[in-house]
């Protein structure tokens, strides 16, 4: 499998900027249009979808930060946190550090990965963590604009800001180590963040901007925020008995949903192939498709590989939803 993909590791950076530019314009484009236009209109609800959409595949390329060396994608990260982490409330930080931790060897699967719960053992956690991903957005404003502020006036808050409410992360036990790097990396993406929403409730309460600005912001989030956790159940097997698993144990235990057009609406930038991402997860998304193509056209490997392939989402939500309904030891 190695000597196939062996091309494939390298990233193109004129790829990786033409995608997120043009995500970017599309979606603050439709949400300007969704703010305009008539409320709950037939074009305003079209425009607001397109908005959730398109920011939330630009959002997605969080997940490629924490795999891509910033070497490789100069100033990606600053430009990317400017136009999609910070008026989204979702800064590089809370993803970059954190993620790898999913494909540690040695923590994934455990009660040590940020991203993983049995999803397999209990359908009432699927559901319930399916519906509260809506509330999402409410937590966020509440994280950045509330308690940061909080956190500027006392270290000992700030530390404690970091340690418990600075990963995004399914698993509420998972806690971050502190550095000193990590410290003033939050603390001045914060300010950032404050900055730019400040001048934002400046606008509004000075009439240049209306109120509903922020009713279609939480609207688009709670969209995009609800795709991506559909994605993520959607994503693996969650059959780990909580002891840590080889490459090859994530491998069986994650899925890839190839699909049609409209998969890569949900799944974008390279998250549909999930499985071959964790074996190997150096691969830039953009060569995914073909690493795909190689594996399940080449025998014997494609008699095994293609056992992790999903025919679509809602198949996989069913698999693990009726999982979690059967009795476990």
């Amino acid at each position: 499998m190695r000597e196939l993909v062996r091309d494939l590791h390298r990233a193109n950076p004129t790829i990786y900027w033409i995608d997120l530019l043009l995500s970017a314009a599309l979606g603050w484009a439709s949400f300007g249009a969704a703010v305009i236009l008539r409320p709950f209109s037939r074009p305003m609800v079209i425009a607001a979808t397109i908005a959730s959409l398109s920011l939330y595949r630009a959002l997605c390329f969080m997940h490629e930060l924490s795999h891509q060396h910033r070497r490789t994608l100069p100033k990606f990260e600053s430009i990317w946190n400017l136009l999609a982490g910070y008026p989204l409330l979702m800064p590089s930080f809370v993803y970059v550090g954190v993620h790898n931790d999913h494909h540690k060897t040695s923590t994934y699967g455990t009660s040590e990965d940020p991203e993983y719960l049995p999803f397999a053992r209990s359908s009432r956690m699927t559901t319930v963590f399916a519906l509260e991903s809506v509330l999402i957005p409410a937590i966020l404003l509440t994280r950045f604009l509330i308690l940061a502020p909080i956190g500027f006036i006392s270290r000992r808050f700030e530390k404690w800001l970091v340690v418990h409410a600075s990963s995004l992360t399914m698993n509420i036990h998972y806690r971050r180590v502190v550095s000193a790097g990590l410290l003033n990396r939050v603390r001045w993406h914060s300010a950032g963040i404050l900055l730019m929403w400040t001048i934002v409730m400046a606008l509004i309460l000075d009439g240049l901007l209306p109120w509903r600005v922020l009713a279609i912001w939480f609207a688009v989030c709670a969209a995009a925020s609800f795709v991506n956790t559909l994605r993520t159940l959607g994503a693996h097997a969650y059959e780990s008995s909580g002891e840590p698993l080889d490459r090859t144990g994530q491998l069986l235990d994650s899925i890839d949903t190839p699909g049609n057009f409209w998969t890569e609406l949900w799944a974008p930038v390279g998250l549909r192939y999930h499985a071959l991402h964790h074996y190997f997860p150096g691969i830039p998304y953009h060569h995914l498709p073909e690493a795909y193509r190689r594996f399940v056209s080449t025998l014997p490997i494609s008699a095994t590989y293609t056992r992790m392939s999903s025919p679509g989402l809602p198949h996989s939500l069913r698999s693990l939803y009726r999982k979690g309904l059967r009795p476990w030891k």
